[in-house]
């Protein structure tokens, strides 16, 4: 991370949601997410296949499904470990639309309400967490990921992706005309300019 940091002057960094069935809440993990909470970093998390996915994916493509719910499963590794909360200079950005965390955030919640709670803390808000992270468009945004993924986080936290080249360009450019054709959810903007004004403001260098 130093050399990708003060050598390299990186951006930020990409981690996979899970490296041979270690997810990212693993205490293991825990000087890596020490010092990018140091360094204010900015993280980009990107599925892979679970380990399981020999059986699970049941001989269909693993991006299909796998890695939506690999998403949610690190995500949420994170937030019940306690992961963001020691960690809150980290700016985290969860792909594909969050994956199916817009949906299981009430779920996660209340789970971790009932079996985390404790006399003697506050108990843990799992929609908080979830809240402040940055989320990317790539994949099928409309017309029914975007809507629920506002229903989780403010549009100051939706940034643009387009997972090219694993999403050949063709696909691509169909996706950004779904996009450039529906209605930003913020007045005087589109969804170009919001989603830039967002990417810049998350990493200032690209406003040069």
């Amino acid at each position: 991370m130093a050399f990708a940091f003060d050598e390299l002057d990186a951006d930020g960094v990409v981690l996979l949601t899970h490296t041979r069935g270690v997810y990212l809440g693993d205490q293991s993990l825990a000087p890596v997410f020490a010092e990018l909470d140091r360094r204010g970093a900015v993280v980009f998390l990107h599925p892979t296949s679970p380990v399981c996915w020999e059986r699970s994916a049941l001989g269909r493509p693993r991006p299909m499904v796998e890695y939506i719910f690999d998403t949610a499963r690190t995500v949420t590794d994170l937030v019940m470990a306690g992961v963001l909360t020691r960690h809150p200079k980290m700016r985290v950005i969860v792909p594909h639309c969050g994956g199916a965390v817009p949906v299981l955030a009430d779920r996660v919640n209340e789970f971790m309400r009932l079996f985390l709670s404790s006399g003697h803390s506050p108990i843990p808000d799992a929609v908080h967490q979830l809240r402040v992270l940055h989320y990317d468009m790539a994949g099928t945004a409309f017309p029914r990921q975007i809507p629920a993924m506002l229903e989780l986080v403010d549009a100051d936290r939706v940034l643009f992706g387009s997972d090219y080249c694993w999403t050949p360009s063709a696909l691509a450019d169909a996706h950004i005309s779904t996009i450039d054709a529906a209605e930003s959810p913020m007045a005087g903007t589109t969804w170009r300019s919001l989603t830039t004004a967002n990417a810049q403001q998350l990493l200032p260098r690209t406003r040069r």
